[in-house]
């Protein structure tokens, strides 16, 4: 096998190791949502206190990110893989034990989300964006992410299944088990990018930011905050859908099945998303994608709210979301690879990627919120259109361009 080979071999293995641990860990994730009304019926705790810990998990797996990705950048992703995979497992197993809600915000908003957090988009597009060259690296975050969809697509149905077959409580924990098939990839993904960073660095004669001088780099950038402020947009549209959808479908007067295949046809959509927003990064401006699907969103659930509630409706609506689900990831990690280089990439993404779980949590808890107040989530889906519309005007004055380093001063 000669050498362009190996390399081509190389890269195949870094994408199905990083593709398939976020599979894993996001399939897992993005499908509680199917349990919420018998975790509500088991510990009768109500769906506002329930929705309480599914929205601190999203924050805390957005605040695990920049913390995860520090290390991460300094030891090295496999480790810290390792370590999220096995959290997600523990999280998982033991939430059907919790009966309070203290309980439920440990396993689902603690282990099971921090730990996803640590085997999450910051971590591993890090890794992925230092382990293949540069102009493949649209189309490889894009595979990525399309890995996370593709999860969410297979996890939906496998957990109606066993639903089905072992009642809730043993489907939740079968997801736990089936989760440790990611921990392979932590070995795949050994390696940090601040080491590669410096060598570069060195060679270029440029002096390696510090993670502190990084982080006051970022924050002092206007493009940078801008940003994190249409990713915070995206999180609270995310985690809407993720947790809530399910219980949209019954407000509806759908049978519950269609549930499950809503959240299937997301994640199966996504991978499409995801896959054509890699190709699109590199031919257009990442800036001009991020506003144009910021704009179908709130074009689509307009549309959707003036529709009929039939099922074929709802599907179709499913698909349209799911294109746009988390096709904003390549464009966003590519923006920030672009401004600051692979150097702190995975805490400077974490950082951004916390800002969209800032938006999880609100809307993760005000889908809940709204509909034990008044029946119905209309409310919660006229503030995503306007979110929305404002996320593509921000997107607007980013600008595309490397920020400068400081050079090396001679001895």
């Amino acid at each position: 096998m000669n050498e362009a080979s190996l390399r081509r071999h190389a890269l195949w293995l870094v994408l199905l190791a990083a593709a398939g641990a976020f599979a894993l860990t996001m399939g897992v994730r993005q499908t509680m949502g199917l349990f919420l009304s018998a975790l509500n019926t088991s510990t009768a705790l109500g769906i506002g206190s329930i929705s309480l810990a599914f929205a601190f998990g999203q924050l805390w797996w957005g605040l695990t990110q920049p913390f995860a990705g520090a290390v991460a950048d300094r030891i090295g992703a496999g480790r810290v893989v390792f370590l999220g995979v096995l959290l997600v497992a523990i999280g998982t197993l033991i939430t059907p034990l919790m009966t309070s809600t203290a309980g439920l915000i440990f396993a689902i908003g603690v282990l099971a989300a921090g730990g996803a957090g640590m085997a999450g988009p910051s971590v591993l597009m890090a890794a992925t964006t230092r382990l293949v060259p540069a102009e493949k690296r649209g189309l490889a975050t894009g595979m990525v992410n399309a890995g996370g969809s593709f999860g969410q697509f297979a996890m939906a149905p496998i957990a109606v299944g066993l639903t089905a077959a072992v009642g809730w409580a043993g489907a939740m924990q079968w997801l736990g088990v089936l989760v440790l098939l990611a921990l392979p990839a932590a070995w795949v993904l050994k390696g940090n990018s601040n080491a590669m960073a410096a060598a570069s660095a060195a060679a270029s004669g440029t002096k390696p930011l510090s993670a502190r001088q990084a982080i006051g780099q970022a924050l002092a950038t206007p493009s940078y905050r801008y940003l994190s402020l249409g990713f915070l947009v995206c999180g609270f549209h995310v985690a809407f859908l993720a947790t809530h959808l399910p219980g949209v479908v019954a407000a509806c007067g759908l049978p519950a099945e269609v549930g499950g295949w809503a959240l299937a046809m997301i994640g199966l959509f996504n991978i499409v998303g995801s896959l054509a927003m890699g190709w699109a990064v590199g031919r257009w401006r990442m800036k001009s994608l991020l506003s144009l699907v910021y704009a179908t969103r709130a074009i689509a659930v307009l549309v959707f709210l003036l529709a009929p509630k039939t099922t074929a409706v709802m599907l179709v609506f499913a698909a349209v979301m799911g294109v746009t689900f988390l096709s904003t990831v390549p464009p966003t990690a590519g923006l920030v690879a672009k401004m600051f280089g692979p150097a702190n990439m995975a805490m400077l993404f974490g950082i951004v990627m916390l800002a969209h779980q800032v938006g999880g949590f609100l809307g993760a808890y005000l889908g809940g919120y709204v509909f034990q107040a008044t029946g119905n989530y209309d409310i919660v889906w006229y503030v995503d259109i306007a979110l929305a519309a404002g996320a593509a005007l921000v997107h607007l004055p980013i600008r595309e361009a490397r920020l400068p380093r400081a050079k090396l001063v001679a001895a």
